[in-house]
């Protein structure tokens, strides 16, 4: 009898254990999870530093910094638009707190709050332009992404602005530990995503603003039909994804210790490949934010391996071309087969 009900409990163990591997297959991420985990595989035995304590806090910490702009990116492309200025607002916002600080002596908490308002408004007018004029996104943010870099390099004089405030570095740069029985410690710009990554998987998953996102980017004319403001969901998503651009800069201010308009080169694109390697359709409707997660992962681990295997810095661009590609080939062949069944 004791045998029997052993083997009971461990055919109901089996039972569950099978069963929340199959929901795990049916997740959308479950493709990109594989190759995930296969990259770190190849990447392991190629390289004997990659799997590294020091080396896997440094993907982590260079993550971060794109990480954080793809995270409010997931939220702008499931609405159905998109933000390609995200780097030069990236860029403005350094420029401009090294210049609130050191040219005209404004607090250095006073000069954050002002750079966020101002990364707010270039947001709010961007989404508003989408929502009041039909001009689409990717129009409006590639004039942006042009005068917002124009402008940070004529506030700067394309010089750097040092900022003399030391305890400044300590927040793109610094560590926070170690963990308790260890020696390691976290970068402090990895602790901003994490706290970004509760935000937006709040907001996309637990309210009423997030689920109105998937239906503007599903069917805006339904979603306007049924009650949900498309115009205010557009704007706040553009907003949003500023504000992070704006975190972004000055997380890289407060690293390199000066307000510089040449940082942040290609933001844009990493935050978007990113978001689509997750799994998002450029569509609009479909996206998660643990898929952008992975994402961001994946491309951090990538470019972190080919630098140590010695990879030629212009064949890494041609590979992160070839990553979203196929990803964006995978993302349309899942939807037709879906549309189809």
């Amino acid at each position: 009898m004791a045998t029997m009900d052993a083997t009971a409990k461990w055919r109901v163990a089996g039972n569950a254990l099978g069963s929340q591997f199959q929901r795990l297959r049916s997740w959308d991420g479950f493709g990109l999870l594989v190759v995930f985990i296969g990259l770190y595989v190849v990447l392991s035995l190629k390289s004997p530093l990659f799997l590294t304590t020091k080396n896997q806090l440094s993907i982590l910490q260079s993550a971060a910094f794109f990480g954080i702009v793809a995270l409010a990116m997931t939220l702008v492309i499931i609405a159905g638009e998109i933000d390609i200025s995200v780097g030069s607002m990236a860029a403005l916002s350094s420029s401009l707190v090294g210049v609130f600080v050191v040219k005209h002596g404004v607090p250095f908490g006073l000069a954050v709050v002002l750079v966020i308002i101002a990364a707010a408004a270039v947001g709010a007018f961007a989404g508003a332009m989408r929502a009041y004029f039909g001009v689409p996104t990717f129009i409006v943010t590639l004039a942006l992404y042009l005068g917002l870099k124009g402008l940070a390099q004529l506030v700067t004089n394309n010089f750097p602005q040092t900022i003399p405030a030391k305890e400044f570095f300590y927040w793109g740069d610094g560590r926070v530990g170690p963990i308790p029985f260890t020696d390691i410690e976290i970068p402090v710009p990895a602790l901003y995503f994490v706290g970004m990554l509760i935000i937006i998987a709040v907001v996309a998953k637990s309210t009423v603003f997030g689920r109105s996102i998937y239906a503007v980017g599903g069917n805006s004319k339904a979603a306007n039909l049924s009650g949900i403001n498309v115009r205010r969901v557009k704007i706040l998503v553009m907003m949003i994804a500023a504000i992070a651009a704006a975190v972004t800069g000055l997380l890289h201010t407060a690293q390199l210790n000066s307000g510089n308009s040449t940082i942040a080169v290609g933001l844009e694109f990493q935050a978007i490949a990113a978001v689509i390697v997750g799994g998002a359709a450029l569509s609009g409707g479909k996206g998660t934010v643990w898929g952008t997660v992975i994402g961001v992962m994946f491309i951090a681990a990538l470019l972190n391996g080919m630098t140590l295997l010695s990879v030629n810095s212009y064949a890494q661009q041609v590979v992160q071309g070839v990553v979203v590609l196929v990803a964006v080939v995978v993302n349309v062949w899942r939807s037709r087969g879906t549309a189809l069944d």
